[in-house]
């Protein structure tokens, strides 16, 4: 650190405003029979000690969870498990479509009920702005306006609208609704297109893929990947992740299955390698008050060190060994609040 000017954290060096934004976990593990929900919110809070931090959030399931007529019983049992979760889980609720007859009352109940121990809202088949809106009319209905909203894109006209919605601010990421986007083409995009290898190669897949990460990185908000279905396929499951990470532009990926949680976060995770080397470049620099700097000859500015510091936020976010001299700025005490 300089000896002439005062400590700034990388992150508020680099991110400014951004700073604290879009720090989520790579993986996001979704759940919606009981006894899968209390094993889900067990498994997070060993995982949570293991890694000394919360590293894949719960979501609770009320879409395809809750038994038909039964949906009131499902989402006060979602509530009630929230509440009573660990003081450092991240439990989200994903309630049924705006459309659907129960979606006001999942809101209610869920998010009146258990908004305080809630990180966000999962609306499915958004088509459009406008379903953004009647979301966040029922989140303010329910007295839950400080939570944010995740969507799940999962038709063609909703990959078309995917910039706008992305643009809401009270969305904070968009998943890819692999299953839904296939069979909504009639038969035009084959079964393939629906696997884990295959979703990677048909072009109308590819393109809506490509479109979500576009979008959701054109505003700020996190890509998540969609479902591999084939849960006991563990090479399967590497591949989708990698793929999406490196070649898509995904920061996030749907779990669904507890045995693809540890793969879907080493596949998000950054390589020792660039760990290492990202921590010497942001510790140079900051010995340099962020002013252009050579490692091993290569000239590095802000550019390169905002990059940098995400690779250490990455690893950060996956439970990666961080070296000694970058695990300061990770501590609750510096790391700058969302």
């Amino acid at each position: 650190m300089s000896g002439t000017s005062p400590f700034v954290h990388p992150a508020e060096a680099l991110l400014g405003a951004q700073a604290g934004a879009m720090q989520l976990p790579v993986c996001d593990h979704y759940s919606g029979v009981e006894a899968r929900m209390r094993k889900s919110l067990a498994l997070q809070a060993e995982l949570t000690a293991e890694y000394g931090r919360c590293v894949f959030d719960v979501t609770l399931d009320c879409e395809d969870g809750a038994p038909v007529g039964q949906e009131r019983e499902h989402a006060a049992l979602v509530a009630a498990l929230a509440r009573d979760a660990a003081p450092a889980a991240r439990v989200a609720a994903r309630v049924h479509t705006v459309d659907h007859p129960a979606f006001a009352q999942d809101m209610a109940v869920i998010a009146g009920e258990a908004g305080h121990r809630l990180c966000h809202i999962m609306i499915p088949k958004v088509e459009s702005v406008e379903d953004v809106l009647q979301a966040e009319r029922a989140l303010l209905a329910a007295g839950a306006g400080h939570l944010p909203l995740h969507v799940l894109i999962e038709s063609p006209a909703a990959v078309h609208r995917a910039f706008d919605i992305a643009a809401h601010p009270r969305v904070q990421s968009l998943s890819f609704g692999l299953m839904d986007f296939v069979s909504a083409h009639g038969g035009a995009i084959p079964a393939a297109g629906m696997s884990a290898a295959g979703q990677f190669e048909h072009p109308l897949v590819v393109r809506a893929k490509l479109e979500i990460a576009s979008a959701c990185h054109a505003h700020g908000k996190v890509p998540s990947h969609c479902v591999v279905t084939e849960f006991n396929d563990a090479a399967a499951l590497q591949a989708s992740a990698g793929r999406a990470a490196r070649e898509f532009g995904f920061t996030r990926m749907w779990s669904i299955h507890p045995a693809q949680i540890l793969p879907i976060l080493a596949a998000f995770a950054p390589a020792h390698d660039e760990i290492v080397l990202a921590a010497r470049i942001l510790s140079a620099a900051v010995h340099a008050d962020w002013a252009p700097v050579s490692v091993e000859g290569v000239l590095h500015d802000r550019a390169s060190y905002r990059y940098f510091w995400q690779v250490l936020t990455r690893a950060h976010q996956t439970g990666r060994a961080l070296p000694e001299t970058a695990q300061a700025w990770f501590t609750s005490a510096d790391v700058p609040a969302a």
